[in-house]
C-alpha cells in the first residue's frame, strides 16, 4: 500500500486520469465501441519521439548546445537572455519537459559559479514560461498540439496560423523580461567540456528524429515510424526503452477512455458542448488551470469544431496555475532541490508572471480572432 500511495502522488495525473476512466465505465460498460477511442497514432508518434529525444539528451546534445552559447565573457544581461531563450527554442522540438530538465538545473549550476544565486527564482521562472510558450509552436513542441493535429487532421499551414502570432508575442516579452537586469560583465567556463559521447548512435537518433518529423507531417506512416524506432533501439540502444514515459502514454490512454464515454452520455456531452459554444477559449483555458492542458486537449475536442479557439486556449492555458502544464511542476521541483530555495518566495513570482502573460496573451488573442 506504500509503494502504491508513493505512485500515486508521484503520477498525480495519471492517477487522475484512471479514476476519471473507471467512474466513466459505471455509466457507460466496455463494449466494441472503446475501440474506437484509442488514437494509435497519437501514441505511437509520442513513444517515438521520447525515446529519440532521450537519446539525443544522453549523447550530450543540449549540454554541449549550452555550453558552446554560454561560455567566455559576456554581460549579465545577455547570460540572462541565453539562459531564457534556450528553453525557448530547444521545447520547438524536444517538449518543453525535456527543455526544462536540461536546462534548470544547468542554470543552477552556472548562476551558483558567478555568483548571483539571488537571480535564480526570476531566470528558472522565466525558463519556465519560455519552454511552454516556445513548445506551442511546432506539433511536437508539445503532446497537445501532437494530439490535437490527429483529431483534426491539422494542414502544418492551418497549424502554424493559430500558434505563431502568440509565439512571437510571447518571445518578445520574454526577451525584454530577461533583458531588464543591471550588472556587469561575468567570465564563464566549465570545469569539464561536454562533447557528443557515441557518435554514431547520435547520428543514428539524428535520422531517427528525421523520421519523426516526416511521421508528424504525413509523409512518414506512423506504425512503419514505430517499426523502424523499435528495431534500431532494439539493436544499438535497448536503454532507451527505459527512458519513455510510459505515464504519460497511460495517461493518454486513460483519458481517450474517459473522453469517449464521455462523450455517448447525453447529458454530459450536451453541457460540454453548451460550455464550448459559448467560448470555446475560454473553457479550454480554465480546464488547463484545473486539470493540465494535455488532458484538456483530449476531454475537449470531441465537444467542438472550433479547432482554433481550443488549440489556442490549451495552449495559452499552460500558463496561470503550476498543475495548468506539467512542465511547470518540473521546474518547481527542480528549482527546490537548489540551496536556499524559497517555496513562497517562488510561487510569488510564478504566480505574477503567470498572470502578466495569460492577460497579454489573451488579448493577443481576442484581436486575432480566436476567443
Amino acid at each position: 500500500m506504500r509503494t502504491l500511495f508513493a505512485f500515486a502522488r508521484r503520477e498525480a495525473v495519471l492517477t487522475i486520469s484512471f479514476c476519471c476512466a473507471l467512474l466513466s465505465m459505471l455509466a457507460v460498460p466496455p463494449d466494441a465501441g472503446y475501440a474506437d477511442y484509442i488514437d494509435l497514432r497519437v501514441l505511437c508518434l509520442l513513444f517515438c519521439l521520447m525515446a529519440v529525444v532521450a537519446g539525443l539528451q544522453q549523447c550530450g546534445l543540449f549540454a554541449l548546445l549550452a555550453q558552446r552559447l554560454l561560455s567566455g565573457r559576456r554581460p549579465l544581461r545577455v547570460l540572462y537572455l541565453v539562459l531564457v531563450l534556450l528553453p525557448f527554442f530547444t521545447s520547438m522540438l524536444v517538449t518543453n519537459d525535456v527543455a526544462l530538465l536540461t536546462f534548470v538545473p544547468f542554470s543552477v549550476l552556472v548562476l551558483g559559479h558567478i555568483g548571483r544565486p539571488e537571480a535564480l527564482i526570476r531566470v528558472v521562472v522565466l525558463q519556465t514560461l519560455a519552454a511552454n510558450l516556445g513548445s506551442m509552436a511546432t506539433p511536437v513542441g508539445n503532446p497537445q498540439n501532437l494530439f490535437l493535429c490527429s483529431a483534426f487532421a491539422l494542414p502544418l499551414g492551418d497549424f502554424l496560423s493559430v500558434v505563431l502570432p502568440p509565439a512571437l508575442i510571447s518571445l518578445l516579452a520574454l526577451a525584454a523580461a530577461a533583458l531588464a537586469t543591471r550588472g556587469g560583465t561575468v567570465e564563464i567556463s566549465f570545469p569539464e567540456r561536454a562533447h557528443i559521447t557515441q557518435p554514431r548512435l547520435f547520428a543514428l537518433l539524428c535520422g531517427l528524429f528525421a523520421l519523426c518529423l516526416l511521421s508528424v507531417v504525413h509523409v512518414l506512416h506512423y506504425l512503419i515510424l514505430t517499426a523502424i524506432v523499435a528495431l534500431c533501439l532494439l539493436l544499438c540502444a535497448r536503454g532507451l526503452f527505459r527512458q519513455v514515459d510510459y505515464a504519460l502514454l497511460a495517461t493518454f490512454v486513460c483519458f481517450f477512455v474517459f473522453a469517449g464515454n464521455v462523450g455517448r452520455i447525453e447529458a454530459v456531452r450536451a453541457a460540454l458542448e453548451s460550455l464550448m459554444r459559448a467560448g470555446a477559449y475560454g473553457t479550454s483555458l480554465l480546464a488547463s488551470q484545473v486539470i493540465s492542458n494535455v488532458p484538456a486537449a483530449v476531454l475537449l475536442a470531441g465537444f467542438t469544431d472550433n479547432w482554433r479557439a481550443l488549440l489556442a486556449g490549451v495552449n495559452i492555458g499552460g500558463l496561470g496555475t503550476p498543475i495548468a502544464s506539467l512542465a511547470s511542476l518540473i521546474s518547481l521541483k527542480l528549482y527546490l532541490r537548489a540551496e536556499h530555495a524559497s517555496l513562497p518566495r517562488y510561487l510569488a513570482v510564478f504566480t505574477a508572471a503567470n498572470a502578466a502573460g495569460l492577460a497579454v496573451l489573451s488579448a493577443a488573442a481576442a484581436l486575432l480572432g480566436l476567443l
